[in-house]
C-alpha cells in the first residue's frame, strides 16, 4: 500500500482517461500532460494505460509500504526519497518504509508518478482517473492508501535510452487546427488570434482562461460537441481552452482545435506564462 501522508496541493490518480461515454455527459479526463505519464510508464515497461499520480505545483509526502520501481516525470518538483534528491526520468527502486517527498517547483506545473504496473485504484466506467461525481472524489486527501503490487527492482537507477521531449515544459507555441466557427470570425480577429500573445489566467483540470482578445461580435451558437484542446470565444472576448475534464458539449463559438501536443504544452502553464497560436496545416 501507498500511504499518502501529506496530500499536496492537488493530486490524482489519472490513466489515459474514460472513453465511450459522452454521450451519456461523461468528461474523457486522464492525465493533463498525456506525453509526461506516457513517457513514465514506458520506463518502467508498463502498459500506456497504467494508473500513474498526477501532481499539481506542490508535491505530496508519500510513504511506501512495499518495494517497488518508480519514475518521475513532468515538471520537476525537486523529488527527494528519505532527503535524498532524486533524479527525474530514471527508474528508481523503492524500498519498503521509503518516504518520497517534493520540494521547490523548478520548471513546468505537473509532474506524473508512475509506478511498476500502475496504481491498483477503483476502475470505474473502464477508467482508475479520478472524476467527481464518477469517482467518491477529485483528488486524493490525507491518510488515504492506495493499492499497488510489491516489485522487487534491483538496480537503483535505470536511465532511459530515450530521451524525455523537454519542448513540453519549455514551447510557448500551441500549434492548433481551425475550429468550426473560425471562417465565421472577420479578417482582424483572425489575425489578432494568431498574432498575439496570450497570458494565462485562471486554470484547472477543465479549462484554461486566455486574457481577453477585445471586441467579439459573433454570435452564440446551438449547443454543439466540444473536446479537449478546443478554444472558445466568449461573448467578452475571453478565451477558454478546454481540457481534460471539460464538458462534452458547449455554446460558445469553437475559433481552434489544439493538437494532443499544444495540449500537454499548456498543461504544464501556471497563471502569467505568455502563449501563442500557430495553425497546423
Amino acid at each position: 500500500m501507498l500511504k499518502i501522508l501529506k496530500a499536496g496541493f492537488y493530486t490524482s490518480i489519472q490513466d489515459t482517461g474514460r472513453f465511450g461515454f459522452r454521450e451519456h455527459g461523461v468528461p474523457i479526463s486522464g492525465a493533463m500532460d498525456s506525453y509526461s505519464a506516457k513517457f513514465a510508464n514506458s520506463l518502467l515497461g508498463n502498459d500506456a494505460n497504467c494508473a500513474v499520480m498526477e501532481i499539481t505545483m506542490i508535491g505530496p509526502k508519500l510513504l511506501f509500504e512495499e518495494p517497488t520501481a518508480i519514475v518521475l516525470s513532468g515538471a520537476n518538483m525537486s523529488p527527494k526519497i528519505n532527503d535524498i534528491e532524486v533524479e527525474m526520468d530514471s527508474v528508481l527502486s523503492v524500498k519498503t518504509g521509503d518516504i518520497i517527498t517534493f520540494g521547490r517547483l523548478q520548471l513546468g506545473l505537473r509532474t506524473y508518478l508512475a509506478i511498476k504496473n500502475g496504481f491498483q485504484s477503483e476502475e470505474i466506467l473502464k477508467s482508475k482517473s479520478m472524476y467527481k461525481g464518477i469517482t467518491r472524489d477529485s483528488n486524493l486527501k490525507d491518510r488515504e492508501t492506495i493499492k499497488y503490487m510489491p516489485f522487487l527492482h534491483k538496480d537503483s537507477a535505470k536511465h532511459a535510452s530515450v530521451k524525455y521531449d523537454e519542448s513540453i515544459l519549455f514551447n510557448n507555441v500551441l500549434e492548433a487546427f481551425k475550429g468550426p466557427e473560425f471562417d465565421k470570425l472577420s479578417q482582424n480577429l483572425q489575425e489578432s488570434l494568431l498574432d498575439s500573445e496570450f497570458q494565462v489566467s485562471i486554470h484547472d483540470r477543465m479549462a484554461y482562461q486566455l486574457k481577453s482578445l477585445g471586441e467579439n461580435n459573433l454570435d452564440q451558437i446551438l449547443t454543439s460537441p466540444v473536446l479537449p484542446g478546443t478554444v472558445q470565444l466568449t461573448p467578452s472576448g475571453t478565451l477558454l481552452v478546454l481540457m481534460r475534464d471539460c464538458q462534452t458539449t458547449g455554446g460558445y463559438p469553437r475559433v481552434l482545435q489544439l493538437t494532443e501536443k499544444a495540449i500537454n504544452i499548456l498543461s504544464q502553464k501556471n497563471t502569467g506564462a505568455q502563449l501563442r497560436f500557430r495553425l497546423k496545416v
